[in-house]
């Protein structure tokens, strides 16, 4: 009986610390990417500082770094509640600890339509475009650089918003889900000095976003119509309908593949372009 307890008691501590260690992981995610990964640098800083003061003995040092652990809980909180609250949504939509594939792959399909529909019609017109589409790294510092939309996505409004000469068309649109969050955003640009050097500003703040994130950035040139997708790095160049409706469900499908609700909107995309053609 004592055996059977101390195994129930091994058996909990094993999920307790998997539990634990699976909400750190989720959280790092959602930090990733962002100015709170350098705050959390910060702290950690903080806390060596603390454990050193105590082996030594540096009583002053060590009061000081105590009084700010005191008001540090409220200051975390201020700090990161752009983080904070975009994890609770998670949680709401249960997507922090389970997801619902199916809802999440019609999510994928429907941006997948919206988007290369957009990206053709810029490519017809010459029309340079940026779209950043946001994966797990959190995105929310390069959206407050521009301007906040949290409008729908579709690819009327993507039209709108790139209209050459309009005051948002020089910018970066970041995605998140079925949402053009911000237009107008700027983005880092690269520093690898292997780019090609005909590719421009817009190339270049593609490839330097997909450095430092797992998003998806989609560019249209304004001078060849040439559609682009920058990848953890790199840039796959010259890519036509078929296969940018392809690449881009490919990388923002759910995990597990569920292609049922793809296949009903790329036929559906396909049957309204064609209905489009035919009324023209």
């Amino acid at each position: 009986m004592q055996s059977l307890d101390g195994i129930t008691s091994y058996v909990n501590d094993i999920v307790d610390i998997l539990i634990v260690s699976y909400i750190i992981y989720q959280l790092l995610i959602l930090l990733r990417g962002t100015r709170a990964v350098q705050l959390l640098k910060g702290i950690t800083v903080l806390i060596a500082i603390w454990l050193i003061s105590n082996v030594f003995h540096l009583s002053t040092l060590q009061w000081l770094i105590e009084n700010l652990f005191s008001v540090g809980v409220i200051a975390v909180i201020i700090i990161f509640q752009p983080e904070l609250r975009r994890a609770l949504e998670q949680l709401g939509r249960g997507g922090f600890f389970g997801r619902n594939r199916q809802a999440e792959d019609q999510i994928a399909a429907k941006m997948v339509g919206e988007v290369t529909k957009a990206a053709i019609h810029f490519a017809k017109k010459r029309i340079g475009a940026l779209i950043v589409i946001e994966r797990q790294t959190g995105l929310s510092d390069y959206i407050e650089t521009g301007v906040v939309l949290e409008a729908k996505l579709s690819s009327e409004l993507l039209k709108n918003i790139f209209l050459p000469n309009g005051p948002l068309h020089d910018g970066a649109v970041i995605v998140r889900n079925e949402q053009i969050m911000a237009a107008g955003c700027y983005l880092p640009l690269s520093e690898n000095p292997f780019i090609s050097k005909e590719l421009g500003t817009r190339h270049r703040a593609g490839i330097g976003m997909s450095e430092l994130s797992d998003a998806v950035v989609l560019i249209v040139s304004e001078e060849t119509g040439q559609i682009s997708l920058a990848i953890q790095g790199n840039l796959e160049r010259g890519l036509n309908e078929e296969t940018l409706v392809s690449r881009l469900y490919q990388e923002l499908k759910p995990p597990e593949k569920n292609i049922h609700s793809f296949k009903f909107y790329k036929e559906k995309f396909y049957r309204e372009k064609e209905g489009k053609q035919s009324d023209e």
